[in-house]
């Protein structure tokens, strides 16, 4: 066909020959086209699918969440943020998606969504990315970033996190002849309408599949922490709680599982159910009266709720009440002395005795209650505490301790925070002198009341209140630098009233 001059016939077959492949071509594209709106009604079919189960699951999961919420909630709370997340960019999607529609006589035609114009004049303008282009991109990389945000601090996650950032990734693209394309360039510009819509199809069930794996995931990993073994402690359970001096030791050792996050919905200890506030998460507290001395016998059930059904766990235990004490435990709260002139808080008990039967007594002590007494010693060097306890069978037994008494220990005297040392003239003029009780184990404020200063060269001066009074500052005015200031006879009181014995003087030398 392409040498030698040609006949009218031969011209005649290859124009024929022409059309016939411009005819194939046309076909082939055609079928092209239907192939994209068939994958497309595809992948819409699933989404709906995908919707459906993800939305079971998520059913699933508020479930959980209203039976263990301590456990559950967090997982919940992620699952609500990537849903979300998910849903903005597909309602977003399916806006665009409905703005290409409305270009299209038939939707269900798809050989004759062949044209490019809408979506490239919508994204682009020459080689320009218009705003709605830029948009495009920004809703696909908020999804993306949102994603990985939510999913940073699980591991279990890590793989789904890796392949959003690879789904959604919106990065530069080089084609085939090797030049670098924005993304949305080479995805988007000159396509088909119905190659393009299916792109953004597919970008929906990504986020579909994202939200189901997630959520499988987020459970598969929860199930695993739960039966780690790192989740169990050794608990020794003894066969009674109670042995005899020379009787043998026997119990056995049981794994039993931790997790905080449980809480019964009910629990019957002896016959009586718990109330609400006895039922913690991870725990249950038992506060009843121990009975009789000897052996005492517990037993019960934790029911919790499954589901449609009432799990039973029946427990059964035994204890012993301690029999008649023969010493009482008596210990100042803060130290072995008592302090004159301060209330000493202090905890008196008898072993095996309830505190309200148990009665103390002694040279200014008074009782708080629930075992707690407070001593304010008066004179003398010592002080003695008789305590009396009675029996459940009404019998007494007594002890009694003695505590030393102690004056108040003698306060530092300070200025600016120091007791020597070097302070500048102006630090020393408007300093406040104060009393303090180091190593004191009891908080007391004190309060200067007066003190005297001597510089060097000036007469004494005596001032009242806990800062230099005009006397006092005049002279100071008149110190050289070096000088040492003199502040002693420093007296103070404190908001209880006991007497201070004056503070060590203080000695500063003048900087300037």
């Amino acid at each position: 066909m392409a040498g030698g001059k040609q006949s009218a016939r031969q011209k005649m077959i290859n124009l024929m020959y022409l059309v016939f492949i411009a005819m194939i071509a046309m076909n082939m594209s055609k079928e092209v086209l239907s192939a994209f709106g068939l994958m497309n009604a595809k992948l819409i079919d699933n989404n709906q699918s995908a919707d459906v189960r993800n939305a079971q699951f998520m059913q699933g999961l508020a479930d959980k969440v209203s039976e263990q919420p301590a456990k559950y909630k967090p997982l919940k709370d992620q699952a609500d943020q990537i849903t979300t997340l998910g849903s903005n960019l597909s309602t977003y999607l399916e806006g665009l998606k409905g703005e290409m529609m409305s270009t299209v006589k038939d939707p269900s035609n798809y050989q004759t969504m062949d044209g490019t114009a809408w979506l490239d004049q919508k994204f682009f303008n020459g080689d320009k990315i218009t705003p709605a282009g830029n948009e495009f991109v920004a809703k696909i990389a908020d999804y993306r970033n949102g994603v990985k945000a939510v999913l940073a601090n699980n591991p279990d996650l890590k793989d789904i996190a890796a392949d959003v950032e690879k789904k959604f990734a919106t990065d530069k693209v080089t084609n085939n002849d090797g030049k670098n394309l924005e993304w949305i360039d080479y995805h988007y510009k000159g396509y088909p309408l119905v190659a393009s819509m299916t792109k953004m199809t597919q970008l929906q069930s990504d986020i579909k599949t994202t939200e189901a794996e997630m959520l499988s995931s987020m459970l598969a990993g929860k199930l695993k922490v739960e039966a780690s073994l790192t989740n169990f402690e050794a608990i020794v359970v003894a066969d009674k709680t109670a042995f005899f001096n020379g009787e043998q030791f026997t119990g056995k050792i049981v794994l039993g599982k931790k997790d905080e996050t449980l809480r019964a919905d009910k629990v019957i200890v002896n016959g009586k159910e718990l109330g609400a506030d006895a039922m913690k998460a991870g725990e249950t507290l038992l506060k009843f009266p121990a009975g009789r001395v000897g052996e005492q016998k517990i037993s019960g059930e934790f029911q919790f709720k499954e589901g449609d059904s009432i799990i039973t766990l029946p427990f059964s235990s035994s204890y012993a009440v301690i029999p008649k004490p023969n010493a009482a435990t008596i210990s100042a709260d803060k130290m072995n002395v008592v302090y004159r002139g301060v209330s000493n808080p202090m905890t008196i008990s008898f072993a095996g005795v309830p505190d309200n039967k148990v009665n103390a007594s002694g040279s200014g002590l008074t009782s708080r209650g629930g075992g707690k007494y407070t001593m304010t010693p008066g004179t003398g060097k010592e002080v003695t505490i008789n305590v009396t306890g009675t029996l459940p069978d009404g019998s007494k037994v007594s002890d009694n301790a003695k505590f030393r008494i102690k004056d108040i220990p003698k306060p530092s005297g300070t200025i600016a925070g120091k007791s020597e040392g070097s302070l500048p003239r102006n630090n020393i003029e408007i300093g406040t002198i104060k009393a303090e009780l180091e190593d004191f184990d009891f908080d007391l404020p004190l309060t200067v009341t007066s003190f005297k200063i001597k510089i060097p060269g000036q007469a004494t001066v005596n001032v009242s209140g806990n800062k230099l009074n005009g006397q006092a500052k005049a002279a100071l005015r008149k110190a050289r630098r070096g000088d040492a200031v003199q502040i002693f006879d420093i007296k103070s009181k404190s908001s209880g009233g006991p007497r201070i014995k004056p503070a060590s003087p203080i000695a500063i030398e003048v900087a300037n």
